[in-house]
């Protein structure tokens, strides 16, 4: 989405001490298919599919897949809690869904555990590519007889260093470059995923397989690491409900990348929250076969004496151990390796736009500097909350060394409680903003005039019990995720306090860039010929954009959001407008409300400020630079609509030629559509008016045969008559009948030109 400040060149020409165009830009805001969104998704929660299974495995023994089974299931009900909180904030993260329900506090703490995961999970992701990659190569070199044999973790690291940096860069240059490619790459993982379920279920067939153990109390088997702080008590082995939850604790890296799911609706195309279900379904479906089928495979093919030695990379080991030729199998490790470095590469840039998201919801509200959101000069993005998220998730592979155990045990601190605070924050709006919402999380009961959410409370519920369960056994996790809980929460109150101290505010506005430039063209906003021009001037009053969004195809017709600012003859005199003349807080105050209506509906439209000295001079020169067809207001607070209307009509007149013809639609609050035609253009008949022509014509059809007669016969005839009349004397009866017919108009419900 661009935004642009412009005054129409013809005025200037006209009135040489307007300004000249000033152009304003904000992030570029790409609306993007439910297919985009789910790769973006995806390429975070279906990648843990190389690594979640084999982390789960190492720390809680052969029945990890039923836990990895039981984790996939259950994030389609944590995804179905996201939905809920994004049909009611279309920037429903879990700062904004939070702090709307609980406070502040509570949601830049859970902010703050965010951050931690979204820095780990780039590395993690990057890690494991490397590992796959390094893996496959040694193994290759080892095959054609190279003596060389690469180190694993210092190989990773810089792999994961060369990922982070590239997708760095193309978050840099902005979401639809990006969301591209995370689509592309699922493309190709969808290829890999087909042949090797194939292969898995073949190899099975042929040579026979075992389920892998229930997750009994007899079958779970704690790595001493994973019980952390409980390794010295008894409890997960005499008491299930405390062993399952261990289980799971360490299996939740099969469920990140649902806040991203939040930050992502933003960029979803219309109609948006049927297209996020959309994308829910599409991710549930593709992780749960994916991820889950990876663990269950690799737990039912590969030999138990050897697996250990895949840990790093399991779906390497997989393919090395199907049934066929080893050339074959080789060649499909090669791409099993290929498809990973490509779709764990892309983890790394969805931690990139999740994380920036995050940071720009918090931007918004007052808690950082604005100077953290300026955009970038040439691509308009967030630059700098890139470069710090960045150099952060850099940081942490430099001091892992590539170790993806290290990583492993550090994640899931701050995804599971910023996952329970969100569910806590849904439950409580459930009873705060009882109202009525688009998407409800299923299994709701009343009791008299009282919601009992069962299905939101289990879910909150859970969600809680495995957060405080990996508090005891993760060590790793909870010391450095709640030392980087601190830390940020400290920045969090410290910049907010700085901020308000120099006269910040929590305003919420999008920040925008001013540049010059010379007119204003469809080229100037980029925007097709025959778009509609919607003027705005008051940010309590956008129902006339509001109605111009509900009705437009985006892909047919742009809209362009037009702000006049009307300055006095002797304001366009002398030294020329500055920029910020142009573009005050209250522009900014305006666009930003205007740009949240489009993000609701999921559709583009393209902003710009024009000076003027008149109104209706400078709309309609507005509309004929930008090559529109329809003109789109609200009702004027002390005009009447037929009078502006007419004021409309006599400007049109005095437009330089070609002039345009034009659509003119005036709105009222109530959704009430005034049509007017300006210029020459076929008069919009009425049902009677119809029928008195159509009468006509049947009457004389007859009397002229055999020559053919049309309706416009009869109009072209009777309008030289009407002409005749006017010029032979009976122009005053001409007159008063004339204004007869416009009283009996004026005392219809509803009036149209």
């Amino acid at each position: 989405m661009s935004t642009k400040i412009s005054p129409q060149p013809p005025i200037a020409a006209l009135k040489p001490g307007l300004p000249k165009v000033v152009i304003a830009t904000t992030a570029m805001l790409s609306f993007i298919s439910f297919w985009r969104a789910a790769a973006i998704v995806l390429n975070d929660l279906g990648s843990s599919a190389f690594y979640a299974g084999a982390i789960a495995e190492q720390a809680i023994g052969k029945a990890a897949p039923w836990f990895i089974l039981a984790i996939m299931l259950f994030a389609y009900a944590v995804r179905s809690m996201y939905i809920e909180s994004c049909s009611m904030f279309v920037r429903g993260g879990v700062y904004r869904v939070v702090k709307e329900a609980m406070g502040s506090t509570l949601a830049k703490f859970s902010v703050s555990a965010l951050m931690f995961d979204y820095i780990l999970t780039g590395p993690i992701s990057g890690v494991s590519a490397g590992q796959y990659l390094t893996g496959f190569l040694n193994e290759l070199f080892g095959r054609l007889h190279v003596n060389l044999t690469l180190p694993i973790n210092s190989t990773s690291a810089v792999f994961a260093i060369a990922v982070t940096i590239y997708f760095w860069w193309e978050n840099i240059k902005g979401i639809p470059e990006s969301s591209g490619k995370a689509l592309r790459i699922m493309y190709v993982t969808t290829v890999m995923v087909v042949a090797m379920i194939a292969w898995c279920i073949l190899t099975v067939w042929v040579q026979g397989a075992h389920l892998p153990p229930f997750p009994t109390s007899h079958n779970l088997t704690f790595a001493p690491e994973a019980l952390g702080w409980l390794r010295f008590s008894s409890l997960p082995h005499t008491i299930a409900l405390i062993g399952i939850l261990v289980g799971l604790g360490h299996s939740v890296l099969a469920m990140s990348g649902e806040e991203t799911l939040a930050q992502v609706y933003r960029e979803v195309e219309h109609p948006k929250l049927p297209n996020l279900e959309k994308a829910g379904l599409v991710i549930f479906i593709y992780s749960f076969v994916f991820t889950a089928g990876v663990s269950f495979f690799a737990s039912m093919i590969i030999p138990d004496a050897i697996r250990p030695q895949y840990f790093g990379n399991l779906i390497s080991g997989l393919s090395m151990n199907f049934y066929g030729p080893y050339t074959l199998k080789l060649g499909f490790q090669g791409f099993v390796v290929l498809v990973g470095v490509l779709m764990l590469a892309g983890a790394v840039n969805t931690a990139i736009v999740g994380s920036n998201g995050v940071l720009n919801r918090v931007s918004e509200d007052g808690i950082l500097p604005h100077w953290f959101r300026r955009p970038h000069p040439r691509f308009g993005t967030s630059y700098r909350m890139l470069n710090l998220v960045v150099g952060l998730q850099l940081l942490t592979i430099i001091l892992s060394r590539g170790d993806i155990f290290v990583l492993g045990e550090a994640y899931a601190f701050g995804v599971m409680w910023s996952f329970s605070m969100k569910g806590l924050a849904v439950l409580v709006l459930r009873y705060k903003q009882p109202g009525k919402r688009d998407f409800r999380v299923p299994l709701n009961f009343s009791v008299g005039s009282v919601e009992i959410p069962v299905g939101l409370g289990l879910i909150t519920v859970t969600l809680f019990a495995l957060s405080i369960m990996n508090l005891f056994t993760k060590q790793v996790a909870t010391i450095a995720g709640v030392a980087f809980t601190i830390i940020f929460f400290a920045v969090f109150e410290i910049s907010e306090k700085i901020t308000l101290k120099h006269g910040g505010k929590h305003t919420e506005l999008d920040m925008f860039n001013l540049e010059s430039d010379e007119e204003l063209t469809p080229a100037a906003l980029a925007v097709r010929p025959g778009n509609t021009l919607v003027m705005i001037r008051n940010s309590n009053a956008l129902y006339n954009l509001a109605a111009v969004l509900d009705r437009i195809n985006p892909r047919q017709q742009d809209v362009v959001v037009l702000h006049l600012r009307v300055i006095g003859r002797a304001g366009s005199g002398g030294n020329e407008l500055s920029q910020e003349d142009l573009f005050s807080v209250n522009e900014q105050e305006l666009f930003t409300r205007a740009l949240s209506l489009a993000e609701k509906r999921g559709k583009c439209i393209h902003l710009a400020v024009a000076p003027a000295t008149e109104k209706w001079e400078g709309i309609l020169r507005a509309a004929q630079g930008l090559q529109s067809s329809t003109i789109a207001l609200g009702l004027s607070s002390w005009r009447a609509v037929p009078d502006e209307a007419r004021m409309a009509g006599l400007a049109w007149e005095s437009l330089p030629a070609p002039r345009p013809q034009l659509t003119l639609e005036i709105y009222s609050p109530t959704g009430q559509e005034h049509v007017f035609y300006l210029g020459p253009h076929a008069p919009r008949l009425t049902n009677k008016e119809i029928d008195l022509l159509h009468g006509i014509w049947l009457e004389l059809s007859n009397e002229v045969a055999p020559e053919e007669l049309h309706h416009h016969d009869v109009v072209h005839i009777a309008l030289e008559e009407l002409r005749r009349n006017i010029t032979d004397g009976r122009r005053q009866e001409i007159i008063e009948a004339l204004r007869k017919h416009l009283s009996d108009i004026r005392k219809r419900p509803s009036a149209s030109a």
